[in-house]
Formats: C-alpha cells, sequence, structure tokens
C-alpha cells in the first residue's frame, strides 16, 4: 500500500514538472511574439538562434527589452513563491506571504525613502543599491511582525497585524512621495505600481546572481525544513539547529521577496497562492519536491501575467500586480473557504 502512495506521488510530481516546463516553454515564445509589435513562433526562433539580421528592428525589440523581461519575471516570479513558502513554514500558516504580512511594504518604503533622498542630490540608485535598500526595508518589517508574533497566539490576528503594517508603510511612503520633486514623483510612480518594463540585461545578471543562489541554498535546507515540518521536538531529536534554522528562514525569504520589490515594485498574491496550489496538485509536503516546483510554478505564473498586463491593451500596461490579484485572489479566497471547511 505505502509502495503505490509513492509511486502515485512520484508520477504525479514528474507529470507535474513537465506541464510546468511545457507551459513555461509555451508561455516565453508568447511573451517574445506577441504585443505592440508582434511576429510568428518562427521568427523568433530565428532571431533567438541569430538566423537573421541583428540590425532589423524586431530582432532588436526581442533582444534588449523583451528577452530581459520575460527572464525577469521568470526568476522573480520563481523567488516570490519561494519566499512565499518559507515564510508559510516559519509561521505555520498557509495565508503568510511577503505581501500580507506587510514585508514587501516596507521594502517599498526604504527603497521610495533611499530614491528620494538620492535623486533629490543627483544621486542615481543603482540596481544593488535598491536591493540592500528593499532588504533592510523587508528585515524591519518582519522585525515588527516577528516581535508581534510573541504576543499574539493567534495566526490569523497575526496576519491582520502584518496586512495593518504594510497599511502603515504604502501611508508613510505616499506620505513622502507627496513632497517629493516631480521627476522623482514619476519614478517612484512607474514603480510602486509593480512592472517588469525596462528590465536590462545587466539587471537580470544582478537578479540571477541573487535568485539563484538563494533559491538553491533554501533547497539545500529541504532535510532540516522536513524535520521542522514534524515538529521542533522531532527536530531538535534529529540535531537541527531550531533557532538557526527559523534565522535562515527569515533572511532567506527576505532576500528573495526584497529583491523582487527593488526590481519590479511590490507584486500581491503570488507568494500566497502558488505555494498553495503546488501543494494542492502534488499532494505532498516534502520541501525537496515543494521547493523547486514552487519555483518554477511561480516563474510561469508570473510569466503568464505580464504577458496579459503587457498585451491585452498593448502598447497600454496594465500594473503586475493588478492581474496577479484579479487571477490569484479567487484561489486564495478558495483556498480559506477550503481550510475553513475543515474545521
Amino acid at each position: 500500500m505505502t509502495g503505490n502512495i509513492s509511486r502515485n506521488i512520484f508520477y504525479r510530481t514528474v507529470f507535474a514538472f513537465t506541464f510546468i516546463f511545457i507551459f513555461l516553454a509555451i508561455l516565453i515564445f508568447w511573451n517574445l511574439s506577441s504585443g505592440s509589435v508582434s511576429t510568428s513562433f518562427f521568427n523568433v526562433i530565428k532571431i533567438l538562434l541569430k538566423k537573421s539580421d541583428s540590425s532589423d528592428a524586431l530582432c532588436k525589440v526581442i533582444w534588449t527589452i523583451r528577452f530581459p523581461r520575460v527572464l525577469s519575471a521568470l526568476l522573480l516570479g520563481g523567488a516570490l513563491s519561494v519566499s512565499g513558502l518559507l515564510l508559510q513554514i516559519f509561521f505555520s500558516n498557509p495565508i503568510a506571504g511577503p505581501y500580507v504580512l506587510g514585508i514587501s511594504s516596507g521594502a517599498k518604503l526604504s527603497v521610495a525613502l533611499a530614491m528620494i533622498f538620492l535623486l533629490s542630490r543627483g544621486v542615481h540608485l543603482n540596481s544593488l543599491g535598491m536591493v540592500g535598500a528593499a532588504f533592510l526595508g523587508s528585515m524591519l518589517a518582519i522585525l515588527f511582525v516577528l516581535i508581534l508574533s510573541f504576543r499574539v497566539k493567534s495566526m490569523s490576528v497575526l496576519v491582520v497585524c502584518g496586512i495593518l503594517v504594510g497599511y502603515i508603510c504604502s501611508a508613510v511612503t505616499d506620505f513622502f512621495i507627496t513632497f517629493a520633486s516631480d521627476s522623482n514623483i514619476v519614478n517612484l510612480h512607474n514603480w510602486s505600481l509593480g512592472s517588469f518594463s525596462g528590465m536590462n540585461w545587466n539587471d537580470v545578471k544582478i537578479i540571477t546572481f541573487i535568485v539563484i543562489p538563494v533559491s538553491f541554498f533554501a533547497f539545500l535546507l529541504s532535510k532540516p525544513i522536513g524535520a521542522f515540518l514534524l515538529g521542533e521536538n522531532y527536530a531538535r531529536s534529529v540535531g537541527v539547529n531550531i533557532k538557526l534554522l527559523r534565522v535562515l528562514l527569515i533572511l532567506l525569504s527576505s532576500l528573495l521577496s526584497s529583491c523582487v520589490t527593488a526590481f519590479a515594485g511590490p507584486v500581491s498574491f503570488v507568494g500566497i497562492a502558488v505555494p498553495h496550489l503546488v501543494k494542492s496538485v502534488l499532494k505532498t509536503s516534502k520541501p525537496r519536491v515543494l521547493i523547486p516546483a514552487c519555483f518554477f510554478a511561480g516563474s510561469a505564473i508570473m510569466v503568464f501575467c505580464d504577458g496579459i498586463a503587457r498585451t491585452v491593451l498593448a502598447p497600454t500596461e496594465f500594473s503586475i500586480s493588478t492581474v496577479t490579484a484579479i487571477l490569484l485572489v479567487p484561489v486564495v479566497i478558495w483556498m480559506m473557504l477550503k481550510r475553513e471547511g475543515r474545521r
């Protein structure tokens, strides 16, 4: 009986990963070929294989605008999903996520303050500087949430407190934007809506340098995380340092979510909905399966949402959070109703 269950989980996992990879490949080519200037699938193949004229306008659009944007959405979608999974493990709550707990709003506040302060002095904040500012804001926000967690025993109340922290950070951000110069307001407004517009190859390099090693390190923690999911007493009995593991979960999740906020602005609900969808499909809680599955599923969903944001009313774009909220909020509501129905 146990062998049959393990075999079913294995087949389900193989099928799920195969479907995600095929779907992701289709989405990548769809994003590269569609937009205000559309082309065929075969033209995209020729351009990617460099069998077309490199001076062609369409070639430049794909290589300098669309391809960096697709790769950024892929990497940051995976990062946000893994970040949400780590936070859900830490708080033992499926509703936990960077956006809901106010972590993204804290990162947004710190980046906004850094941009206003530096741009007003003629200093440009580079990509690494934005990541650093976002990470600082994320850590301050989650530190506040952790302090509340020692006073609040109910996880639902803690989530509400996280939402309120997010509102406070957003209100403070809006307050400072009010007194910023016109040029700063334009930059902050475009960034704060959430978008992958303007991504370039240098951004892709930095995102890769941060997201891939951090996500891989999270995967290396699969064994202690799996023991932690079975209970703190069991984890201690097999030699897991609980305090160190908790610190690592917070640092890794904050670094991943702050990277997303620094480059694309605050993106809502991906970190909550994707881990739940992956768990529902795979029917397993093994971190060594969930972490890579969440990464690639988050990549596919983010690329899909960015494609919709970019093409539905092209050349006008929706903010990425608008699309993720419309598509993923029903998933979160269904998740909450399903959880409530089990009680």
